[in-house]
């Protein structure tokens, strides 16, 4: 399978490449310098510089993109929609890694985590920027997309223990009643995701979650 990476350099797209690598796939790292990663080929570009023939060849493109300053949360939504109208009308998936703040509370769906009084207020504007994106994600039925969420607790250095639990838009605990994941563990999620690609397993045009067990 060829799977790029998009904003392969940061925490997250690192350690995807690496599983991936790791399994056999033909990986590419798209990244605006340097490739640091396990990829042995790499696409040097920005995001917004990317066009339809670079992303033409491959089966999956997990868009690791991430932005934390004020001023630049407005690049979720930005990079998002660039991705899909470049993708559009195509086979490839669109794997986003996504937070965890959209995570609906209730069956109703009226209530997300980021809205819940226990909420960290710095980590609000990042959580409303990520789920304006999944909104206008969900307006997308030209592209084969799936927005995976991580824990509340999103752990960079966390250790691979290669147990998560798969779950859908609501929050999800595990049996000790935590909201925890590695970022080694969604690494592995992400690509089994990409792995059930043209199977029924596939989660195409849904939001998912992983939680560590």
């Amino acid at each position: 399978m060829k799977i790029a990476v998009v904003a392969a350099n940061g925490k997250a797209g690192k350690l995807v490449v690496g599983e991936a690598v790791r399994r056999g796939h033909d990986v590419t790292a798209v990244v605006r310098g340097e490739n640091t990663t396990e990829a042995r080929s790499a696409i040097l570009k920005d995001i917004m510089s990317l066009g339809a023939d670079d992303l033409a060849d491959f089966d999956v493109v997990v868009d690791a993109f991430g932005a934390w300053t004020p001023e630049t949360l407005d690049q979720h939504s930005a990079t998002l929609a660039h991705l899909c109208d470049i993708l559009s009308g195509t086979d490839t998936r669109l794997l986003v890694v996504g937070g965890a703040g959209s995570l609906y509370m209730n069956p109703e769906h009226t209530l997300v985590l980021c809205d819940t009084p226990d909420f960290p207020e710095m980590f609000k504007p990042l959580a409303q920027a990520q789920g304006k994106a999944l909104d206008e994600l969900r307006q997308r039925d030209d592209v084969a997309w799936t927005f995976v969420s991580p824990a509340a607790d999103f752990q960079a250095e966390g250790a691979r223990t290669g147990d998560y639990l798969l779950a859908g838009e609501e929050f999800t605990v595990n049996d000790r009643g935590e909201s925890a994941l590695s970022y080694a563990d969604y690494a592995i999620a992400m690509v089994d995701e990409a792995e059930c690609t043209g199977s029924p397993e596939a989660h195409v045009r849904e939001r998912i979650s992983v939680v560590g067990k």
